[in-house]
């Protein structure tokens, strides 16, 4: 037996399950399809691990005597949408699930983007992973966040801290000021306190703008910055680490995920982990890898001594205090989520070189 329904936007794009109606033999098999998709290709830490997800749950409902199996349709590298739309294509059920990128939300998902106010807090992948995925599991507001948008939430994606690729050495981080440094603009508030000018950009463009002069240099993540080669137009690294963070993670919709079979619910709950878990062993090899990398290739990379990192810590301005009061203006309860997150962050076993929830 096959259910199914297909979504369709002049070709199909996803398929999903309906509610089983009545009783079905304890030997029959039933098949349900499903649609897993990405906008970025599986090369990447946040997107291979969906093709475990999708290999491992068949191997789980088998394991637990399920009659019911998932015939995944995969569909990544932005096969059927970009970047800019990881929310609405799984809201509007273009895919029935897949990577959603918070990062690329901070109106429609400002307490999943917490970690962009808060650096300097974390020190490895694990901790920031604990940390986001005990808040998504346990703070209404939190889970009510992805609901508003027909989300229900698995398990967050992480990527390493960011570092400094620089044209010109610096042996302080207070020589910073007067540069120019490309990246997110999310990371703004990390350099313009401290005199630089961040100019926004995209990942394929900033070897090029090094070369012509946009950029004196690159605030960006070492496992991002190794395979654009920015070592060969940026030779000085500064290896910073300003705190392993998440920026989205693993969604179904939720309407289709109301839908399903109890028992292949509790697999897709139950791979939130795997797929978290994957996504931090594969920056934790990738992110040594980068370093090793750059250095066998002529990068001079200077590590960031502690003193120096609480040194551009206290130089920012109050992040958090700042985060909490524009969303508590806009009705979130960013005030009760900070002070839960530094709790939390915490209890996974870090030791922030800033409490941002003093002052809140």
């Amino acid at each position: 037996m096959t259910i199914t329904r297909r979504a369709t936007l002049g070709l199909v794009v996803g398929a999903a399950a309906v509610p089983i109606v009545g009783s079905r033999p304890a030997s029959a098999q039933t098949t349900i399809r499903l649609t897993m998709a990405s906008s970025h290709p599986t090369v990447l830490p946040w997107t291979a691990p969906l093709e475990t997800v999708v290999a491992q749950s068949n191997a789980l409902l088998e394991e637990r005597g399920s009659g019911y199996r998932i015939d995944w349709t995969e569909a990544y590298g932005g096969q059927l949408y970009g970047g800019a739309d990881t929310l609405e294509a799984i809201t509007q059920n273009i895919a029935d699930s897949g990577w959603i990128g918070a990062l690329f939300e901070p109106s429609a998902l400002p307490l999943q983007n917490i970690m962009y106010s808060t650096p300097f807090v974390t020190s490895t992948v694990q901790q920031a992973l604990d940390t986001m995925n005990t808040l998504n599991r346990g703070e209404q507001a939190m889970i009510d966040e992805w609901s508003r948008h027909d989300i229900m939430f698995f398990g967050s994606s992480v990527s390493d801290g960011y570092s400094l690729f620089l044209k010109e050495p610096m042996d302080n981080i207070a020589d910073i000021a007067g540069r120019k440094i490309l990246g997110a603009a999310a990371t703004a508030s990390y350099i313009e306190p401290l005199g630089a000018r961040l100019v926004p950009g995209n990942l394929p463009e900033y070897y090029s703008q090094l070369q012509t002069g946009v950029g004196d240099g690159v605030l960006l993540v070492g496992t991002g910055a190794y395979p654009l080669k920015l070592h060969e137009v940026a030779p000085h690294a500064v290896r910073v680490d300003t705190g392993p963070l998440t920026f989205g993670g693993l969604g179904m919709n939720k309407s289709i995920f109301d839908s399903l079979p109890q028992e292949v619910q509790e697999v897709m709950i139950d791979m939130g982990a795997v797929y978290s878990g994957q996504n931090a062993d594969m920056i934790a090899q990738r992110e040594s890898a980068a370093w090793e990398g750059m250095a066998a290739a002529g990068a001079t990379i200077r590590e960031m001594p502690l003193e120096e990192k609480q040194q551009w810590a206290d130089a920012l301005p109050d992040l958090g205090r700042i985060w909490v009061e524009q969303n508590e203006a806009n009705g979130v309860p960013a005030r009760d989520i900070m002070a839960k997150f530094m709790s939390t962050v915490r209890d996974a076993g870090a030791e922030p070189l800033r409490d941002w929830a003093a002052n809140i």
